[in-house]
């Protein structure tokens, strides 16, 4: 597949508050759930698109996929039994420009998108929006109390932005996911 041509400054101002649709289906293996599109997402029209967001990397490192998709591949996930969401659903330049009524009221949609779609595993990408979404501020990476029957596991967000945590460390707690739901 071809990169995706860069946004212009333009583009960039014109995607604020605008979506990028869910990659959803019925009974997926793991449904990601990030905090939110990122402005470069929503131009571009696909989940985790920014350079620099590991998300992409982190899914084939940590085993999820046979190879590093690209953005524009998104919807391939399905075939393999993946999905993507937000807990929020517009896009902004940072996280940080959300609010908290924003948060718990994704984090309301997002109950009722897994009651739904009934997927097996919510993987959130984000222990901070995950702990203002549920009500939850004690929680930490790994699994939760499940979710409308899915099993709910916090893992980190993947943006370049969160210096917590290299590529190989993310790609580490990702295939902790994986290895607990291994059948």
């Amino acid at each position: 597949m071809p990169p995706l041509l860069r946004p212009t400054k333009t583009e960039l101002q014109a995607a604020i508050d605008t979506t990028v649709p869910d990659i959803i289906a019925p009974d997926l293996r793991v449904l990601f759930c990030g905090i939110n599109p990122s402005l470069y997402s929503a131009v571009v029209g696909h989940h985790f698109a920014r350079p620099g967001n590991r998300f992409w990397p982190t899914l084939h490192r940590a085993g999820f996929t046979d190879r590093q998709y690209a953005p524009s591949e998104d919807e391939s996930l399905l075939a393999l039994g993946y999905g993507i969401t937000n807990v929020v659903d517009r896009a902004t330049a940072t996280a940080d420009q959300l609010s908290t009524q924003e948060l718990i009221a994704g984090g309301q949609q997002l109950q009722a998108k897994v009651q739904c779609y009934r997927p097996q595993v919510l993987a959130v990408l984000g222990i901070g929006a995950y702990r203002t979404a549920f009500a939850t501020p004690k929680a930490t990476i790994g699994p939760q109390a499940s979710l409308q029957g899915a099993i709910v596991w916090v893992l980190p967000n993947p943006s370049g932005l969160n210096a917590h945590y290299q590529l190989n460390d993310l790609a580490q707690v990702f295939r902790a996911l994986l290895v607990a739901i291994a059948d």
